[in-house]
């Protein structure tokens, strides 16, 4: 018999229907963390799952969920739910309902998502006409539960997604008094990439008898991630950065503020780089604007502030780099594991100024990687061409079209509405979309690639019919995609629609 840890889905007691569902998209064999906990959540235990981005923890808990409603075969009743998905940010909302809409379709269940920054009236009417699995951030959740539109009662399986950046962004004691609401005697679901103090509080109080499954190290990058340090001048820095940003493939920058973010975009696009940019600023429409352009190829440049750093899941990013290095070590884990995604290889690299060193030094010692360094005075050095390889090109910047003002009815929900007096989750509310959650993409994940010209919503409407996510399959710049499953050829910059991956 195969080993745990290669075992076919159907050895770990996945239903037939969901294992075609996975067999049609090119999945046939699970990642660690799902070869691992998949028997104990479908046997119905409390799970406490660690993996760090690109492991596949997406499908570790959906599958799950998804059999053991499909087993139980109730019917949900009207604003109560059967099934609840916690995440922090509205991009991961959008992304799980999209990794989940076939699988939930060929169990024929519904699902529902619910956050801020929209219109609370298309989530309500679905609440009331019965959905199976709600996906939601914790602020509108409660906001809609205030208001008795919703119900967690009905709940037989809660799953915590990204507990630790809940933990970060000040979400858990939204998320305790929704747990506090499901049924005690409910399967809860808790997955992390790190599992520190405030994770360990939180399992203790509302798990039962959890097993605990840790599928890679807590602080080991990805063995296929290599990284850099460029030791540059102040006075460089945009310049080697469009150089490295017009080679074929994706590249995501991160900058420390919202306005470094904006300016750098700005800078890119005037050297003829089509960029966009991602940070708390920026309205819905946006963000979701700018995603759809990233993700499109229109840009072949994204530069965003630290909510891309756990937020945002896109295949076929070959470069990271660090236009300001992160404060601390967490951070740049996580927003290194842009790229690398599900196995594949991938490079980071990290703009050090003299000023800089060590604090960049300290940072790669607490994250625990060993990064080459180079002096690089000005674009004409070869490491550049080593990092980024292939022929330079500027095709011109990024001209969005204009974006129309969302627009709500009297009374309706909008995430930035008045709270009843003590209700702290509700004035929170408003950041499911600005500081602690922003961004709200709609994509069908995929742990891989994705097909040509596909698109989700943007969470206001039910989960329909796309395609999930596929393993593996990241496309190294001006190459063929070679590492994980479902790997797709393609030369680094495809105008295709690339995909949120679900390996996380």
């Amino acid at each position: 018999m195969p080993t745990l840890s290669n075992a076919a889905f159907s050895n770990l007691g996945l239903p037939t229907s969901l294992v075609e569902v996975l067999t049609g998209l090119g999945i046939t064999e699970p990642t660690p963390i799902q070869a691992a906990t998949l028997p104990d959540s479908l046997a119905g235990r409390d799970v406490l799952g660690r993996g760090r981005t690109g492991s596949g923890k997406t499908y570790a808990f959906l599958l799950p969920v998804i059999a053991r409603l499909a087993t139980s075969g109730r019917k949900p009743r009207r604003g109560a739910p059967r099934a609840l998905i916690l995440a922090p940010t509205r991009e991961l909302v959008t992304q799980i309902e999209a990794a989940a809409a076939p699988l939930a379709k060929a169990a024929g269940l519904t699902t529902r998502t619910v956050f801020g920054g929209v219109g609370q009236k298309p989530q309500v009417d679905a609440l009331q006409r019965g959905v199976d699995i709600v996906i939601a951030c914790p602020g509108r959740l409660e906001d809609l539960i205030g208001q008795k539109h919703c119900s967690l009662a009905d709940i037989e399986i809660t799953v915590l997604d990204e507990a630790d950046h809940m933990a970060d962004l000040g979400f858990l004691p939204g998320v305790r008094r929704l747990l506090a609401a499901t049924p005690k005697d409910s399967q809860r679901l808790l997955f992390s990439a790190t599992l520190d103090k405030a994770i360990d509080a939180l399992v203790k109080q509302f798990l039962h008898n959890p097993v605990t499954h840790q599928a890679d190290s807590a602080q080991s990058p990805v063995a296929t991630m290599s990284h850099h340090v460029l030791h540059i001048e102040r006075d460089q820095r945009v310049s080697i950065l469009t150089d490295l940003a017009s080679a074929p493939g994706r590249t995501v920058i991160f900058t420390r503020t919202k306005h470094g973010a904006k300016a750098l975009a700005r800078q890119l696009n005037k050297n003829g780089v089509p960029s966009v940019d991602l940070h708390g600023n920026l309205s819905q429409n946006a963000r979701t604007r700018n995603m759809d352009a990233f993700h499109s190829g229109e840009a072949t440049a994204l530069v965003a502030t630290d909510i891309a750093a756990r937020g945002i899941h896109v295949d076929d990013v070959a470069l990271v780099i660090h236009a300001d290095p992160p404060t601390e070590h967490k951070a740049y884990l996580h927003r290194s594991g842009r790229t690398a995604r599900a196995g594949n290889e991938g490079t980071v690299v990290t703009l050090m100024t003299s000023d800089q060193v060590r604090d960049v030094r300290d940072l790669t010692k607490a994250a625990g990687i060993k990064a080459q360094t180079t002096r690089v005075n000005d674009v004409s050095h070869p490491i550049l061409v080593e990092l980024a390889p292939g022929e330079r090109t500027r095709p011109g910047g990024f001209e969005p079209v204009a974006v129309q003002p969302e627009r709500r009815p009297a009374g309706e929900g909008t995430g930035t509405r008045k709270s009843r007096p003590g209700s702290r989750a509700r004035k929170r509310q408003a950041g499911e979309g600005s500081a602690p959650a922003q961004g709200g993409r709609g994509g069908a994940p995929k742990q891989g690639g994705q097909k040509q010209g596909q698109k989700a919503g943007n969470g206001q409407a039910r989960s329909q019919s796309g395609s999930a996510p596929k393993q593996g399959g990241s496309r190294r710049r001006g190459g063929s995609g070679q590492g994980g499953q479902g790997s797709q050829s393609g030369s680094g910059r495809s105008h295709s629609a690339a995909s949120f991956s679900s390996g996380r």
